[in-house]
């Protein structure tokens, strides 16, 4: 590595600023989520909030990629979001099943256009 970096340093910044800051707010779900009864409506609203999040993410990839994934066709996008969903369901709701299929889609569909 350049600049005086060593494999040690670079490690000890991706703990320090990718690592350790996600784990203390995860830490810190865990102890506000015990106090949380399960069905109870704070639940029911985290759980909305994060599957708008999500499918804000899924929408913005789909309509308004930016990348490589822009040159892909839209409707090659979307397939490989259906194949993925498919493949999530048929998986016993999989998620890495869902993101392998709809990756493969992705790239076979990006081989047969010649990108």
């Amino acid at each position: 590595m350049s600049g005086g970096w060593t494999e040690g340093s670079a490690l000890l910044v991706v703990i320090l600023v990718g690592f350790l800051p996600t784990e203390i707010w995860r830490s810190l779900a865990i102890l506000a989520g015990r106090r949380v009864e399960e069905g109870s409506a704070l639940l029911h609203w985290v759980k909305a909030v994060a599957t708008a999040l999500l499918a804000a993410v899924v929408a913005r990839l789909l309509f308004a990629p930016t990348g490589v994934l822009a040159d892909m066709p839209l409707a090659l996008r979307i397939g490989a979001v259906v194949g993925g969903v498919a493949a999530f369901m048929l998986v016993r709701r999989s998620i890495f099943a869902g993101v392998v299929a709809g990756e493969a889609i992705l790239i076979a569909g990006s081989l047969m256009l010649g990108h």
